[in-house]
């Protein structure tokens, strides 16, 4: 007779126990045990748990490779669902074998699961593992299929019990445009069957229950119902958000300097679109004489070119895109040309704004010395083309897309006992959630967003299509972007510094994970699993597109590690670098516009105070897009910062000591953040490592 322990750890969030009846089954080397019922006086398998058995076995079973829970009705009990955590087995020779689960289990049925060592396909050497991998993949793939969201954006997860609404009048070839989605009022479909995709319905309440109170609020005050213009700047102060930080008061208090639009650029929630400027385009026919009196005495603007100090924002991706009605009025946009200079000081300076991207008589270039008014509007403007590129195209596409996209093909590609699995599902933790959701409530026709842009939804969608058929791969391994922008010397730039530190920490410890499974280039090239899955992020995110420089294959440790570097930071700290200042930064509206009101102006010396109000967005509507930031900018309720893995899926020692590695390394990192931000006069944090989840989560 052969005593075994086992440990059963249920998941903590509410409705993960379950009153069903577990039973476990376990298979060894030298053979496998009757099915036996796990079950003590009082309750079992309770939200939270850890519950210890002691399971007798007529022989000793060896080595343990699998593991069979067997989830079956309990006496008068309704059948509910249950989310295990891992199962954690003693041994006779007190070896100990660790089960990572993670893992709804919903109807009476029977999970198979195996010993959690990481393994390669090619590291395999029982034919019973080798078939079990395949039949995960098998089944997850028939399960998980993707679909078309918007035609030349990344594809997403189709989720069975989905039925999409009709497409929007007039665009039949836009099936299943940006839907809604069944989620957020069918608890049940919050939990795919023996699924990798956990989904909490706490998450999903915590999200209603943000924006509800915030939106109930300017309701009552009648703010919602207003469709007129401010009647002054000082009147919108009355949707601020009662939590004010020092940053979003800085905002408002100095958002008309030029030294503050500048330095957005650098360090505010659109750090990326900046580059060095050598040669002036043809199309922005700036002149020594408009702006000698912002470069100052003794130079002059080819002498600045040259220095390498006049930097270029070009928002060509905007143009041509159609505009639609909001509370019944014409909006606009436009794709405007932004020359600034970084001077002596350091300071980052608009010197010259083009509202097009055709120089002429009716799209003059308005500068710092034209009246207060023309040139406020003028960077206004560029802050509402700011909203777009940020949005559409750092923030929705760039993350929440792509990020979206990664995780699917994990899941689909890799069995849960790879290396490269357990490395990366930490990192897709609610991302399809918070996906989901934003299509049923901020992107569905008629929703939020819709209701909120000058461009409304299709607009928004052509942006993220047109930025995503420029994305190239060498554009997301990030020290090489600052280099190509040429703004890797550009001082105070601590988006910069910050997301360099936090890019080389994750690349030290991916390496080390990935040395430790891959002793060579051969286990790389032939790893079967891992081509499919680089195959599929190329298929179903960049839609097969060979202009992207995507690979769709992987043949070396150094291009392996590369790449999985750059799917952790795109899931984790790319995301937070967009995502975490969006209220600080936008709360105060006429900083962030989202749509405008009037046409660009084509003529100087008109702009008023009250042209300028008549531009921005309407009071309904800057409530509405408020709302929207406030819910997307709060932070989750259960948050996992950067390098913090609570669910255990490596269990030999090599990958745990990379692991506290990688967070010693972290908080060094922030505390570094932290020793600077006390002498700065606007704090950068954002990528502050125990700020950075761990996913794209909210």
């Amino acid at each position: 007779m052969a005593t075994y322990k086992v440990r059963v750890a249920t998941g903590k969030d509410l409705m993960s126990g379950t009153f069903d009846c577990i039973s476990l089954t376990m298979v060894g080397t030298q053979g496998e045990s009757h099915k036996q019922r796990l079950d003590h006086f009082g309750r079992d398998f309770a939200a939270g748990s850890i519950d210890r058995y002691t399971v007798q076995c007529d022989q000793d079973l060896g080595e343990l490779i699998l593991i069979r829970l067997h989830k079956e009705r309990s006496a008068f009990f309704p059948k509910n669902s249950w989310y295990c955590n891992f199962v954690q087995i003693q041994t006779p020779n007190c070896m100990t074998y660790h089960f990572p689960v993670y893992q709804w289990m919903d109807g009476y049925e029977t999970l198979e699961l195996r010993e959690g060592t990481g393994k390669t396909v090619l590291s395999e050497n029982l034919p019973i593992l080798l078939t079990h991998r395949q039949e995960e993949l098998r089944a997850k793939q028939d399960f998980y299929r993707w679909r078309v969201f918007v035609p030349g954006l990344p594809n997403y997860v189709h989720i069975p019990s989905y039925h999409p609404p009709p497409p929007p009048p007039n665009r039949p070839e836009w099936n299943g445009y940006i839907p809604g989605f069944p989620i957020l009022i069918n608890i049940k479909a919050t939990k795919f069957l023996n699924s990798n995709l956990r989904f909490s319905f706490l998450k999903t309440a915590s999200f209603f229950l943000r924006l509800a109170p915030a939106s109930l609020g300017m309701k009552i005050r009648g703010l919602l119902d207003e469709k007129r213009s401010w009647k002054k700047l000082k009147e919108i102060r009355k949707i601020f958000p009662a939590t004010r930080t020092t940053i979003s008061e800085y905002v408002y208090n100095h958002w008309k300097e030029d030294q503050f639009f500048g330095y957005q650029y650098l360090n505010g929630i659109n750090p990326v679109l900046l580059k060095r400027c050598l040669c002036l385009p043809e199309k922005f026919p700036v002149t020594d004489e408009m702006v000698a009196p912002s470069l100052g005495e003794g130079t002059c603007l080819q002498a600045e070119l040259e220095k390498g100090n006049i930097y270029l924002a070009d928002y060509k991706i905007l143009e041509g895109i159609a505009t639609v009605q909001l509370n019944g009025h014409q909006q606009y946009h436009c794709a405007p040309l932004c020359l600034l200079h970084c001077g002596p000081q350091g300071d980052l300076m608009p010197i010259a704004i083009q509202l097009s991207q055709t120089p002429g008589p009716e799209s003059p270039i308005f500068l710092p010395t034209d009246p207060e008014w023309d040139w406020l509007l003028a960077k206004t403007w560029v802050r509402h083309a700011e909203f777009y590129c940020h949005e559409a195209i750092s923030h929705l596409l760039a993350t929440h897309l792509i990020g979206e996209a990664f995780c699917l093909a994990t899941i689909r590609q890799l069995p849960m006992c790879h290396p490269l699995y357990k490395l990366i599902v930490p990192h897709t933790r609610f991302t399809i959630q918070i996906n989901s959701i934003g299509r049923a409530l901020l992107l569905n026709e008629g929703g939020l967003s819709d209701r909120a842009m000058s461009l409304g939804l299709a607009g928004f969608a052509e942006v993220m299509v047109r930025a995503l058929a420029e994305i190239k791969y060498e554009d997301l391994y990030l020290p090489d972007d600052f280099i190509r922008r040429g703004v890797q010397d550009l001082p105070r730039y601590y988006y910069r510094d910050d997301s360099l530190a936090v890019w080389g920490a994750i690349e030290t410890y991916v390496s080390e994970i990935i040395n430790y499974y891959y002793q060579n280039d051969a286990a790389v090239e032939g790893d079967t699993e891992l081509q499919a899955w680089v195959q599929e992020i190329f298929a179903e995110c960049l839609l097969g597109r060979e202009s992207s420089g995507f690979p769709t294959c992987i043949r070396t440790v150094p291009e392996l590690i590369r790449y999985v570097t750059i799917v952790i930071y795109t899931c984790s700290a790319k995301h937070a670098a967009v995502n975490t200042g969006q209220l600080e930064y936008t709360s105060w509206m006429p900083n962030f516009p989202s749509s405008m009101r009037c046409p660009p102006m084509q003529e100087k010396g008109l702009a008023t105070e009250e042209s300028f109000l008549e531009s921005l967005p309407d009071v309904k509507t800057s409530c509405i897009v408020l709302l929207v930031l406030w819910t997307l900018s709060k932070e989750p309720d259960d948050k996992r910062p950067l390098g913090h893995f609570p669910d255990i899926h490596f269990v030999e020692e090599a990958p745990w000591r990379s692991i506290q590695n990688f967070k010693e390394r972290l908080a060094q990192i922030s505390c570094n953040i932290q020793e600077r931000n006390k002498t700065l006069p606007i704090a950068y944090y954002y990528l502050d490592p125990a700020l950075i989840e761990n996913s794209i989560s909210i």
